[in-house]
């Protein structure tokens, strides 16, 4: 039977800015674009709506559309997201951003490179071992738990492996929170 770690510590993974888009241009062919500030664009035909999240070109800064909406009638939105819309609230455009339907309707990844950054408590690893972590994801970033780990312990990978117990994968790339346990070093 074991004992209880005796250090819990929390690790947080929070976006810093939005992720590129990985989407081909049409123009120089150039396969990274960016939301920038975020914009929408919404365009009314009587009691229909069209909403467009734009997008450039990192390369040659040509804008493209995303379709969002395509011909909606007007009283299917609620009043708040309308006026999202019509305003381009920055939490609007990550979430519309982050949502995999949309990914997958306009053939996209997300290229988090440099978008997002480790929020953990300076604990040397001469603490009281074991040491359980419990990380939690703040947004969407899919990473790697094993490199996330490295990242935070400030190890190799290969000495965070060999000193890590986790329930989950640690080579497969995971957005959900999870706990692992540091052990002490040989």
């Amino acid at each position: 039977m074991s004992s209880p770690p005796h250090t819990v510590l929390p690790w947080v993974v929070r976006r810093t800015r939005l992720p590129l888009l990985s989407l081909r241009c049409v123009d120089c062919r150039s396969e990274s674009a960016t939301t920038g500030e975020g914009r929408f664009r919404v365009n009314a035909n009587g009691k229909l709506l069209d909403v467009w999240l734009l997008v450039r070109c990192v390369s040659c800064d040509r804008t493209s559309k995303l379709t969002v909406h395509e011909r909606t009638p007007v009283r299917s939105f609620d009043p708040a997201e309308l006026h999202g819309y019509g305003v381009n609230d920055p939490d609007l455009v990550a979430s519309t951003l982050l949502d995999p339907l949309l990914a997958r309707r306009h053939h996209f990844t997300l290229d988090w490179t440099g978008a997002w950054r480790l929020d953990a408590p300076s604990a040397g690893l001469d603490a009281a071992w074991p040491v359980q972590v419990a990380v939690v994801f703040a947004d969407p970033v899919p990473l790697r738990p094993d490199r996330l780990i490295a990242q935070g312990l400030g190890l190799s990978r290969n000495e965070a492996l060999r000193r890590v117990k986790c329930d989950i994968p640690l080579r497969r790339p995971t957005s959900t929170g999870f706990t692992f346990t540091v052990l002490a070093g040989d």
